[in-house]
């Protein structure tokens, strides 16, 4: 196996499927996203498995959280972008129809264990017809082990806590976003 990538099993893969779906329901309660919304996710497989951030790749780990994420976000009709890691400029993986709706520009490169990361591998092995896009601009997020999706996520992002912070080893931090405010004293905000 290359280095810097687990083929070890993970004793602990239901269990982190759990936490996963706990902080997203948790999130999503939270944020009330609207029908065709954006989550953005990033994830570090080394962190959930107690490694440095990109030290220690695990396919296992970003295939089951990708399978419990896109689950989720099935159900409540949201639509997943898969953050690679900064070896491909944090490009994402989304579904063609998302990239056709939004208008992103669609970029030529394939996700790997060492160049994209686990996770985003997974989405792009296991969505319907995936592409890679450059950006976006997402009205969820989730980070799953600090590895930095503000750059995709709409002004303005607000933090989200959720009852639990830990997926695996990996710190989670979750954001929604709300339109800019604007005007002066005399403005009235929804």
């Amino acid at each position: 196996m290359a280095a810097g990538i687990s083929n070890e099993k993970y004793n602990h893969i239901d269990e982190i499927k759990n936490e996963v779906r706990e902080i997203l329901e948790d999130l999503i309660a939270q944020a009330k996203p609207m029908e065709g919304d954006v989550l953005v996710v990033g994830c570090s497989s080394s962190e959930v498995n107690a490694h440095k951030l990109g030290t220690f790749s695990s396919e296992e780990i970003g295939q089951a959280l990708f399978e419990e994420i896109s689950k989720v976000a099935s159900e409540h009709k949201l639509y997943v972008a898969a953050q690679c890691c900064e070896h491909l400029n944090r490009c994402l993986c989304v579904e063609r129809e998302l990239a056709i709706k939004r208008g992103l520009e669609i970029v030529s490169v394939v996700p790997k264990l060492k160049a994209g990361g686990s996770f985003a591998t997974a989405a792009y092995k296991n969505m319907d017809n995936p592409v890679m896009v450059e950006t976006i601009k997402a009205e969820l997020g989730m980070d799953i082990g600090d590895t930095l999706i503000g750059m995709h996520l709409r002004a303005v992002a607000v933090p989200v806590r959720t009852k639990i912070n830990t997926v695996g080893n990996a710190h989670v931090v979750c954001a929604r976003t709300r339109p800019k405010y604007i005007g002066g004293e005399r403005a009235e905000y929804i």
